[in-house]
Protein backbone atom coordinates (compact mmCIF):
# COMPACT_ATOMS: atom_id res chain seq x y z
CA UNK A 1 0.00 0.00 0.00
CA UNK A 2 0.58 4.09 -0.17
CA UNK A 3 0.64 6.86 1.90
CA UNK A 4 -2.31 8.17 -0.27
CA UNK A 5 -3.53 8.83 -3.55
CA UNK A 6 -2.15 12.20 -3.94
CA UNK A 7 1.47 11.12 -4.50
CA UNK A 8 0.47 10.17 -7.88
CA UNK A 9 0.35 11.83 -11.40
CA UNK A 10 0.09 9.38 -14.22
CA UNK A 11 -2.22 6.43 -13.02
CA UNK A 12 -2.54 3.58 -15.98
CA UNK A 13 -5.35 1.26 -15.75
CA UNK A 14 -5.55 -2.31 -17.14
CA UNK A 15 -8.67 -3.38 -18.06
CA UNK A 16 -10.06 0.18 -18.28
CA UNK A 17 -13.63 -1.09 -19.51
CA UNK A 18 -14.59 -3.10 -16.37
CA UNK A 19 -17.26 -1.54 -14.95
CA UNK A 20 -15.50 -1.26 -11.73
CA UNK A 21 -12.31 -0.25 -13.24
CA UNK A 22 -13.55 2.67 -15.23
CA UNK A 23 -15.19 3.91 -12.20
CA UNK A 24 -12.04 4.47 -10.30
CA UNK A 25 -10.64 5.50 -13.39
CA UNK A 26 -13.16 8.43 -14.07
CA UNK A 27 -12.58 9.37 -10.36
CA UNK A 28 -9.18 9.90 -10.46
CA UNK A 29 -9.17 12.03 -13.55
CA UNK A 30 -11.91 14.19 -12.14
CA UNK A 31 -9.89 15.14 -9.14
CA UNK A 32 -6.76 16.21 -11.57
CA UNK A 33 -4.77 12.78 -11.52
CA UNK A 34 -3.57 12.21 -15.31
CA UNK A 35 -5.25 8.94 -16.18
CA UNK A 36 -5.03 6.24 -19.17
CA UNK A 37 -5.99 2.39 -19.47
CA UNK A 38 -5.81 -0.32 -21.82
CA UNK A 39 -8.70 -2.94 -22.21
CA UNK A 40 -8.40 -6.44 -24.46
CA UNK A 41 -12.18 -5.48 -25.94
CA UNK A 42 -10.13 -1.70 -27.69
CA UNK A 43 -9.04 -2.11 -31.10
CA UNK A 44 -8.05 0.97 -33.30
CA UNK A 45 -9.69 0.02 -36.08
CA UNK A 46 -13.08 -0.80 -34.14
CA UNK A 47 -15.71 1.38 -32.19
CA UNK A 48 -16.09 1.41 -29.15
CA UNK A 49 -18.39 2.63 -26.83
CA UNK A 50 -17.11 3.08 -23.52
CA UNK A 51 -13.75 4.03 -24.84
CA UNK A 52 -15.69 7.05 -26.68
CA UNK A 53 -16.93 7.85 -23.47
CA UNK A 54 -13.51 7.53 -21.17
CA UNK A 55 -11.92 9.56 -23.78
CA UNK A 56 -14.60 12.08 -23.65
CA UNK A 57 -13.40 12.50 -20.15
CA UNK A 58 -9.79 12.91 -20.94
CA UNK A 59 -8.70 9.26 -19.92
CA UNK A 60 -6.66 8.33 -23.14
CA UNK A 61 -6.99 4.57 -24.09
CA UNK A 62 -4.98 1.97 -25.90
CA UNK A 63 -5.61 -1.44 -26.92
CA UNK A 64 -3.80 -4.27 -24.84
CA UNK A 65 -0.17 -4.56 -25.90
CA UNK A 66 1.78 -2.57 -23.49
CA UNK A 67 2.26 0.46 -25.64
CA UNK A 68 0.09 2.44 -22.74
CA UNK A 69 2.83 2.25 -19.96
CA UNK A 70 5.54 4.51 -20.13
CA UNK A 71 8.83 6.02 -18.05
CA UNK A 72 6.05 8.54 -16.92
CA UNK A 73 3.80 5.49 -15.78
CA UNK A 74 3.59 6.01 -11.66
CA UNK A 75 1.10 3.91 -11.03
CA UNK A 76 -0.42 0.72 -12.74
CA UNK A 77 -3.58 -0.71 -11.59
CA UNK A 78 -5.12 -3.83 -11.84
CA UNK A 79 -8.14 -6.18 -11.34
CA UNK A 80 -8.62 -10.00 -9.57
CA UNK A 81 -9.21 -10.63 -13.59
CA UNK A 82 -5.73 -9.42 -14.68
CA UNK A 83 -3.68 -12.49 -15.20
CA UNK A 84 0.33 -11.72 -14.90
CA UNK A 85 0.91 -12.79 -19.01
CA UNK A 86 -0.71 -9.75 -19.73
CA UNK A 87 1.54 -7.49 -21.46
CA UNK A 88 1.16 -4.43 -19.54
CA UNK A 89 1.65 -6.30 -15.90
CA UNK A 90 5.13 -7.51 -17.55
CA UNK A 91 6.13 -3.98 -19.00
CA UNK A 92 5.39 -2.70 -15.66
CA UNK A 93 7.79 -5.15 -14.05
CA UNK A 94 10.12 -4.24 -16.64
CA UNK A 95 10.21 -0.84 -16.00
CA UNK A 96 9.52 -1.17 -12.04
CA UNK A 97 6.39 0.41 -12.16
CA UNK A 98 4.53 0.28 -8.42
CA UNK A 99 1.20 -2.07 -9.35
CA UNK A 100 -1.73 -2.52 -6.91
CA UNK A 101 -5.36 -3.95 -7.04
CA UNK A 102 -8.54 -1.91 -7.87
CA UNK A 103 -9.73 -2.37 -4.30
CA UNK A 104 -6.25 -1.29 -2.75
CA UNK A 105 -6.44 2.24 -4.88
CA UNK A 106 -10.23 2.28 -3.85
CA UNK A 107 -9.49 2.22 -0.56
CA UNK A 108 -6.84 4.87 -0.43
CA UNK A 109 -9.14 6.77 -1.61
CA UNK A 110 -12.30 6.13 0.41
CA UNK A 111 -9.85 7.46 3.36
CA UNK A 112 -9.67 10.93 2.05
CA UNK A 113 -13.61 11.32 2.10
CA UNK A 114 -16.39 10.91 4.40
CA UNK A 115 -17.39 7.62 3.37
CA UNK A 116 -20.15 5.45 3.19
CA UNK A 117 -19.22 1.66 2.28
CA UNK A 118 -22.61 -0.94 0.96
CA UNK A 119 -21.54 -3.93 1.47
CA UNK A 120 -23.65 -7.73 0.94
CA UNK A 121 -24.69 -9.91 -1.75
CA UNK A 122 -27.52 -8.49 -3.48
CA UNK A 123 -28.25 -5.24 -3.56
CA UNK A 124 -25.06 -2.93 -3.30
CA UNK A 125 -25.44 -0.44 -7.06
CA UNK A 126 -28.89 -0.10 -6.27
CA UNK A 127 -28.82 1.40 -2.23
CA UNK A 128 -25.73 3.03 -3.56
CA UNK A 129 -27.37 4.98 -6.24
CA UNK A 130 -30.11 5.82 -3.66
CA UNK A 131 -28.53 6.85 -1.44
CA UNK A 132 -26.46 9.51 -3.84
CA UNK A 133 -29.84 10.70 -5.04
CA UNK A 134 -31.53 11.30 -1.89
CA UNK A 135 -27.92 12.97 -0.95
CA UNK A 136 -27.73 14.93 -4.14
CA UNK A 137 -31.14 15.95 -3.78
CA UNK A 138 -30.55 17.62 -0.14
CA UNK A 139 -28.00 19.80 -1.47
CA UNK A 140 -24.84 17.50 -0.36
CA UNK A 141 -23.38 16.44 -3.70
CA UNK A 142 -21.89 13.42 -2.62
CA UNK A 143 -19.30 11.71 -4.52
CA UNK A 144 -19.67 8.20 -5.48
CA UNK A 145 -17.53 5.40 -7.17
CA UNK A 146 -20.56 2.41 -8.04
CA UNK A 147 -20.57 -0.74 -9.92
CA UNK A 148 -23.08 0.33 -12.16
CA UNK A 149 -23.95 3.27 -14.06
CA UNK A 150 -26.87 5.34 -12.73
CA UNK A 151 -29.56 6.71 -15.19
CA UNK A 152 -29.19 10.34 -14.25
CA UNK A 153 -25.71 10.36 -14.95
CA UNK A 154 -26.30 8.35 -18.28
CA UNK A 155 -28.53 10.78 -19.27
CA UNK A 156 -25.57 13.37 -19.45
CA UNK A 157 -23.25 11.26 -21.95
CA UNK A 158 -21.02 9.53 -19.29
CA UNK A 159 -20.51 5.91 -18.38
CA UNK A 160 -22.63 6.88 -15.21
CA UNK A 161 -20.33 4.93 -12.70
CA UNK A 162 -18.58 7.72 -11.21
CA UNK A 163 -19.06 11.68 -9.71
CA UNK A 164 -16.37 13.26 -7.83
CA UNK A 165 -18.93 15.81 -5.99
CA UNK A 166 -17.90 19.12 -3.87
CA UNK A 167 -19.36 17.82 -0.81
CA UNK A 168 -17.55 16.05 2.03
CA UNK A 169 -19.46 12.31 1.84
CA UNK A 170 -18.69 9.00 -0.51
CA UNK A 171 -20.60 6.32 -1.61
CA UNK A 172 -18.71 3.20 -2.63
CA UNK A 173 -19.23 -0.20 -2.96
CA UNK A 174 -17.42 -2.82 -0.62
CA UNK A 175 -17.00 -6.36 -2.77
CA UNK A 176 -17.06 -9.05 -0.82
CA UNK A 177 -16.26 -11.62 -3.56
CA UNK A 178 -12.51 -10.66 -3.35
CA UNK A 179 -12.36 -10.53 0.16
CA UNK A 180 -11.71 -6.58 -0.54
CA UNK A 181 -14.32 -5.58 1.28
CA UNK A 182 -12.00 -5.55 4.74
CA UNK A 183 -9.82 -2.88 3.24
CA UNK A 184 -12.29 -0.36 4.12
CA UNK A 185 -12.05 1.95 7.12
CA UNK A 186 -15.75 3.74 6.46
CA UNK A 187 -16.99 6.96 8.53
CA UNK A 188 -20.59 4.03 8.21
CA UNK A 189 -20.49 0.99 6.78
CA UNK A 190 -23.91 -0.44 5.97
CA UNK A 191 -24.86 -3.81 5.29
CA UNK A 192 -27.55 -5.06 3.07
CA UNK A 193 -27.54 -9.01 3.04
CA UNK A 194 -25.31 -12.62 3.69
CA UNK A 195 -26.34 -15.27 1.42
CA UNK A 196 -24.17 -18.03 -0.16
CA UNK A 197 -22.19 -16.26 -3.18
CA UNK A 198 -18.90 -16.90 -4.53
CA UNK A 199 -17.87 -18.33 -1.12
CA UNK A 200 -19.33 -20.37 1.72
CA UNK A 201 -22.01 -18.12 4.28
CA UNK A 202 -18.90 -18.86 7.30
CA UNK A 203 -16.52 -16.82 4.66
CA UNK A 204 -18.52 -14.25 4.27
CA UNK A 205 -19.93 -13.83 7.52
CA UNK A 206 -16.08 -13.75 9.19
CA UNK A 207 -15.11 -10.76 5.96
CA UNK A 208 -18.36 -9.10 6.75
CA UNK A 209 -17.19 -8.97 10.57
CA UNK A 210 -14.16 -7.71 10.20
CA UNK A 211 -16.15 -4.49 8.12
CA UNK A 212 -18.16 -4.09 10.95
CA UNK A 213 -15.22 -3.42 13.36
CA UNK A 214 -13.70 -1.48 10.66
CA UNK A 215 -16.78 1.12 10.35
CA UNK A 216 -15.42 3.84 12.47
CA UNK A 217 -18.71 6.17 13.38
CA UNK A 218 -21.60 4.06 12.43
CA UNK A 219 -22.44 -0.08 11.14
CA UNK A 220 -26.08 0.22 9.62
CA UNK A 221 -27.25 -3.50 9.46
CA UNK A 222 -30.74 -5.35 8.10
CA UNK A 223 -32.69 -6.74 10.57
CA UNK A 224 -34.85 -8.57 8.08
CA UNK A 225 -31.76 -10.71 6.88
CA UNK A 226 -30.85 -14.29 8.56
CA UNK A 227 -27.50 -13.82 8.55
CA UNK A 228 -26.56 -9.93 8.31
CA UNK A 229 -28.99 -10.30 11.45
CA UNK A 230 -26.63 -12.28 13.49
CA UNK A 231 -24.16 -8.83 13.00
CA UNK A 232 -26.45 -6.97 14.69
CA UNK A 233 -25.26 -7.03 18.08
CA UNK A 234 -24.39 -3.88 19.36
CA UNK A 235 -25.20 -1.60 16.87
CA UNK A 236 -26.78 1.62 16.87
CA UNK A 237 -28.75 2.00 13.63
CA UNK A 238 -30.53 -1.25 12.00
CA UNK A 239 -33.13 -1.24 9.12
CA UNK A 240 -35.69 -3.76 8.10
CA UNK A 241 -38.34 -5.12 5.81
CA UNK A 242 -42.03 -5.63 7.87
CA UNK A 243 -39.50 -5.97 10.71
CA UNK A 244 -41.19 -4.43 14.01
CA UNK A 245 -37.21 -4.96 15.46
CA UNK A 246 -35.75 -2.75 13.06
CA UNK A 247 -35.38 0.99 13.87
CA UNK A 248 -36.08 1.91 10.32
CA UNK A 249 -38.34 -0.56 9.33
CA UNK A 250 -40.44 -0.63 5.59
CA UNK A 251 -44.29 -1.66 5.69
CA UNK A 252 -47.31 -1.64 4.15
CA UNK A 253 -45.89 -2.82 1.09
CA UNK A 254 -47.76 -2.66 -2.32
CA UNK A 255 -46.66 -2.95 -5.95
CA UNK A 256 -49.41 -1.68 -8.52
CA UNK A 257 -47.84 -2.63 -11.72
CA UNK A 258 -44.34 -0.53 -12.33
CA UNK A 259 -44.89 1.48 -8.92
CA UNK A 260 -44.71 0.51 -5.74
CA UNK A 261 -44.98 1.96 -2.49
CA UNK A 262 -44.63 1.90 1.36
CA UNK A 263 -44.42 3.13 5.04
CA UNK A 264 -41.46 4.19 7.20
CA UNK A 265 -42.71 5.54 10.42
CA UNK A 266 -46.24 6.88 8.52
CA UNK A 267 -44.03 8.75 5.87
CA UNK A 268 -45.59 7.33 3.03
CA UNK A 269 -43.15 6.07 -0.15
CA UNK A 270 -43.81 6.03 -3.82
CA UNK A 271 -41.22 4.80 -6.44
CA UNK A 272 -40.58 3.66 -10.01
CA UNK A 273 -39.35 0.08 -9.43
CA UNK A 274 -40.19 -3.51 -8.93
CA UNK A 275 -39.97 -6.02 -5.67
CA UNK A 276 -39.61 -6.16 -1.85
CA UNK A 277 -35.69 -6.37 -2.30
CA UNK A 278 -36.15 -2.66 -3.50
CA UNK A 279 -38.19 -1.83 -0.44
CA UNK A 280 -35.22 -3.38 1.93
CA UNK A 281 -32.45 -1.03 -0.41
CA UNK A 282 -34.58 1.72 -0.14
CA UNK A 283 -34.78 1.30 3.43
CA UNK A 284 -31.12 0.98 3.70
CA UNK A 285 -30.95 4.51 1.60
CA UNK A 286 -33.48 5.78 4.36
CA UNK A 287 -31.67 4.70 7.61
CA UNK A 288 -28.28 5.97 6.30
CA UNK A 289 -29.68 9.46 4.45
CA UNK A 290 -31.47 9.89 8.12
CA UNK A 291 -27.78 9.77 9.79
CA UNK A 292 -26.14 12.65 7.76
CA UNK A 293 -29.49 14.73 8.73
CA UNK A 294 -31.49 14.24 6.01
CA UNK A 295 -35.31 14.47 6.97
CA UNK A 296 -38.12 11.23 6.16
CA UNK A 297 -40.32 13.72 4.06
CA UNK A 298 -37.01 14.68 2.10
CA UNK A 299 -36.43 11.37 1.37
CA UNK A 300 -39.40 10.34 0.46
CA UNK A 301 -39.47 13.25 -2.07
CA UNK A 302 -36.27 12.06 -3.51
CA UNK A 303 -36.79 8.65 -4.28
CA UNK A 304 -39.91 9.57 -5.88
CA UNK A 305 -38.39 10.55 -8.66
CA UNK A 306 -35.19 7.83 -8.51
CA UNK A 307 -34.82 6.71 -11.94
CA UNK A 308 -32.73 3.84 -11.17
CA UNK A 309 -29.42 2.10 -12.90
CA UNK A 310 -28.20 0.61 -15.83
CA UNK A 311 -29.60 -2.64 -16.00
CA UNK A 312 -31.13 -3.27 -12.87
CA UNK A 313 -34.90 -4.20 -13.39
CA UNK A 314 -34.34 -1.57 -16.35
CA UNK A 315 -37.64 -1.68 -18.97
CA UNK A 316 -36.54 -1.49 -22.24
CA UNK A 317 -40.22 -1.34 -23.32
CA UNK A 318 -43.79 -2.84 -24.12
CA UNK A 319 -44.27 -4.38 -27.19
CA UNK A 320 -46.89 -6.95 -28.98
CA UNK A 321 -48.49 -6.44 -25.11
CA UNK A 322 -45.05 -8.05 -23.99
CA UNK A 323 -43.03 -5.94 -21.47
CA UNK A 324 -39.22 -6.83 -22.00
CA UNK A 325 -37.33 -6.11 -18.70
CA UNK A 326 -33.17 -6.25 -18.67
CA UNK A 327 -31.51 -7.38 -14.93
CA UNK A 328 -28.14 -7.92 -13.97
CA UNK A 329 -28.98 -10.77 -12.06
CA UNK A 330 -26.43 -13.10 -11.65
CA UNK A 331 -26.33 -14.99 -8.18
CA UNK A 332 -29.43 -17.23 -6.73
CA UNK A 333 -30.82 -15.14 -4.57
CA UNK A 334 -30.68 -12.23 -7.00
CA UNK A 335 -32.04 -14.57 -10.06
CA UNK A 336 -35.36 -15.74 -7.87
CA UNK A 337 -35.73 -12.28 -6.50
CA UNK A 338 -35.76 -10.51 -10.19
CA UNK A 339 -38.18 -13.26 -11.07
CA UNK A 340 -40.62 -12.46 -8.15
CA UNK A 341 -40.54 -8.85 -8.94
CA UNK A 342 -41.75 -9.86 -12.25
CA UNK A 343 -45.02 -11.99 -11.09
CA UNK A 344 -47.57 -9.01 -10.25
CA UNK A 345 -46.78 -7.60 -13.45
CA UNK A 346 -48.24 -10.34 -15.57
CA UNK A 347 -49.80 -13.90 -15.69
CA UNK A 348 -46.96 -15.41 -16.81
CA UNK A 349 -43.02 -14.83 -16.64
CA UNK A 350 -40.81 -15.75 -18.93
CA UNK A 351 -37.06 -15.44 -17.80
CA UNK A 352 -34.12 -16.08 -19.59
CA UNK A 353 -30.41 -16.56 -17.90
CA UNK A 354 -27.01 -16.69 -18.75
CA UNK A 355 -24.66 -17.53 -16.19
CA UNK A 356 -20.75 -16.21 -16.14
CA UNK A 357 -17.99 -18.35 -15.05
CA UNK A 358 -17.43 -21.89 -14.99
CA UNK A 359 -16.24 -21.99 -11.57
CA UNK A 360 -19.03 -19.69 -10.13
CA UNK A 361 -21.79 -21.61 -11.73
CA UNK A 362 -20.21 -24.82 -10.46
CA UNK A 363 -20.41 -23.89 -6.97
CA UNK A 364 -23.60 -22.65 -7.30
CA UNK A 365 -25.03 -25.22 -9.09
CA UNK A 366 -27.52 -26.63 -6.34
CA UNK A 367 -28.58 -23.01 -5.15
CA UNK A 368 -29.08 -21.55 -8.65
CA UNK A 369 -31.29 -24.65 -8.88
CA UNK A 370 -33.08 -24.59 -5.21
CA UNK A 371 -33.48 -20.37 -5.93
CA UNK A 372 -35.05 -20.31 -9.49
CA UNK A 373 -37.23 -23.43 -8.66
CA UNK A 374 -38.75 -21.86 -5.69
CA UNK A 375 -39.59 -18.66 -7.48
CA UNK A 376 -40.91 -19.89 -10.35
CA UNK A 377 -44.78 -20.12 -10.45
CA UNK A 378 -46.72 -23.24 -12.82
CA UNK A 379 -46.79 -21.08 -15.39
CA UNK A 380 -43.49 -19.19 -15.71
CA UNK A 381 -40.97 -20.56 -17.86
CA UNK A 382 -36.75 -20.27 -17.06
CA UNK A 383 -34.12 -20.38 -20.41
CA UNK A 384 -30.56 -20.45 -20.13
CA UNK A 385 -28.30 -20.20 -22.70
CA UNK A 386 -24.37 -21.22 -22.21
CA UNK A 387 -22.51 -20.26 -19.42
CA UNK A 388 -20.39 -16.97 -20.48
CA UNK A 389 -16.57 -17.49 -20.82
CA UNK A 390 -14.61 -13.96 -20.35
CA UNK A 391 -11.14 -15.95 -21.16
CA UNK A 392 -8.22 -17.39 -19.02
CA UNK A 393 -7.69 -20.92 -17.48
CA UNK A 394 -10.95 -22.08 -16.55
CA UNK A 395 -12.07 -25.46 -16.76
CA UNK A 396 -15.19 -25.56 -18.65
CA UNK A 397 -16.28 -28.70 -16.43
CA UNK A 398 -20.43 -27.33 -16.45
CA UNK A 399 -22.77 -26.33 -18.75
CA UNK A 400 -26.07 -24.38 -18.27
CA UNK A 401 -27.85 -26.76 -19.58
CA UNK A 402 -26.66 -29.06 -16.53
CA UNK A 403 -29.14 -26.67 -14.40
CA UNK A 404 -32.06 -26.49 -16.93
CA UNK A 405 -32.11 -30.63 -16.43
CA UNK A 406 -31.45 -30.29 -13.00
CA UNK A 407 -35.03 -27.86 -12.92
CA UNK A 408 -36.64 -30.01 -15.20
CA UNK A 409 -36.05 -32.87 -12.71
CA UNK A 410 -38.40 -30.40 -10.41
CA UNK A 411 -41.00 -30.43 -12.64
CA UNK A 412 -40.19 -26.44 -14.19
CA UNK A 413 -40.66 -25.43 -17.37
CA UNK A 414 -36.79 -25.18 -18.56
CA UNK A 415 -35.25 -24.89 -21.55
CA UNK A 416 -31.83 -24.84 -22.64
CA UNK A 417 -31.06 -22.64 -25.91
CA UNK A 418 -27.10 -23.11 -26.39
CA UNK A 419 -26.39 -19.66 -28.45
CA UNK A 420 -28.32 -16.77 -27.24
CA UNK A 421 -28.80 -15.47 -30.51
CA UNK A 422 -31.05 -18.17 -31.27
CA UNK A 423 -33.40 -17.48 -28.17
CA UNK A 424 -35.94 -15.46 -30.02
CA UNK A 425 -37.35 -17.24 -32.70
CA UNK A 426 -37.23 -20.33 -30.25
CA UNK A 427 -39.26 -18.15 -27.74
CA UNK A 428 -41.56 -16.91 -30.03
CA UNK A 429 -44.39 -19.18 -29.82
CA UNK A 430 -44.29 -18.76 -26.00
CA UNK A 431 -44.79 -14.90 -26.33
CA UNK A 432 -47.83 -14.39 -26.05
CA UNK A 433 -49.79 -10.75 -25.00
CA UNK A 434 -49.53 -9.81 -21.02
CA UNK A 435 -46.51 -11.70 -20.72
CA UNK A 436 -43.24 -10.73 -19.25
CA UNK A 437 -39.82 -11.47 -20.76
CA UNK A 438 -36.88 -11.26 -17.80
CA UNK A 439 -33.48 -11.02 -19.40
CA UNK A 440 -30.60 -11.78 -16.92
CA UNK A 441 -27.03 -11.77 -16.99
CA UNK A 442 -23.58 -10.37 -15.62
CA UNK A 443 -20.19 -9.69 -16.59
CA UNK A 444 -20.74 -9.91 -20.24
CA UNK A 445 -20.26 -6.81 -22.13
CA UNK A 446 -22.35 -7.91 -25.30
CA UNK A 447 -25.02 -8.41 -22.78
CA UNK A 448 -26.91 -4.20 -23.85
CA UNK A 449 -26.56 -4.75 -27.30
CA UNK A 450 -27.76 -8.37 -27.32
CA UNK A 451 -30.76 -7.74 -25.02
CA UNK A 452 -31.79 -4.01 -27.19
CA UNK A 453 -31.46 -6.14 -30.53
CA UNK A 454 -33.82 -8.93 -28.97
CA UNK A 455 -36.24 -6.23 -27.97
CA UNK A 456 -36.09 -4.54 -31.33
CA UNK A 457 -36.62 -7.82 -33.22
CA UNK A 458 -39.29 -8.66 -31.15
Amino acid sequence: MTNGISGFQNVFFIGVAGVGMSAVAQYLRGIGIRVSGSDRYFKNDEYNKTREQLEQEGIRCFEQDGSGITDSTDLVVVSTAIEDTVPEVRKARELGVKIIKRSELLALIAKSKKTIAVAGTSGKSTTAAMIYQIFTDAGLSPGIISGAGLTGIIKQGKIGNAAVGTGEWLIIEADESDGSVVLYEPEIGLLLNVDRDHQETDELMELFSVFKSNSMSLFIVNQSNTLAKKLSANVDVDFGFENEAAGCNAKDFRQDGLKLSFTIEEQRFEMNSLGRHSVENAAAAVAVSRQAGISLAQCAESLAGYEGIYRRHQILGEKNGIWVIDDYAHNPAKCAASIRACQPLADKVIAWFQPHGYGPTKFLRNDFVEEISSALRSQDEIWMSEIFYAGGTAVKDISANDLIEDLKAKGKNAHFIENRNDLLEALRPELKAGAVLLLMGARDPGLEDFTRKLFNDL
